[in-house]
């Protein structure tokens, strides 16, 4: 069985511990078996790479590397700042994810 989470791709989170503490950015990629996600331009870490057909030189490319789900806080959308998340249900029955903070709906 999966795990649930609160966040999904494509939010947008704040790193709320860690050497990246205070930057923002959205979430690219969730690793559900480890608890963990890739925020773009969070985490960055160098990495060698041998030539391919895809990077023709090679050589050290920097790219994201995964957090823990608990060091990261979804974006308030009113507000721009860290905020739990609840749900909700809409008068024609839909589920929704909805800020703690503000009580604005969470897109998607």
């Amino acid at each position: 069985m999966t795990k649930k989470f609160k966040l999904k791709k494509g939010d947008e989170v704040l790193v709320i511990a860690g050497k990246d503490k205070g930057k923002k950015g959205t979430i690219l990629k969730m690793v559900t078996d480890t608890d963990r996600v890739v925020v773009q331009g969070v985490n960055l870490v160098k990495r060698h790479e041998r030539a391919s057909q895809a990077n023709a030189q090679g050589g050290i490319v920097s790219k994201e590397a995964a957090l823990h789900i608990s060091n990261v806080a979804l974006v308030d959308p009113k507000d721009g700042k860290p905020t739990r998340v609840g749900f909700k249900r809409l008068d024609d029955g839909k589920k929704v994810r909805v800020a703690k903070r503000s009580g604005e709906v969470v897109n998607a």
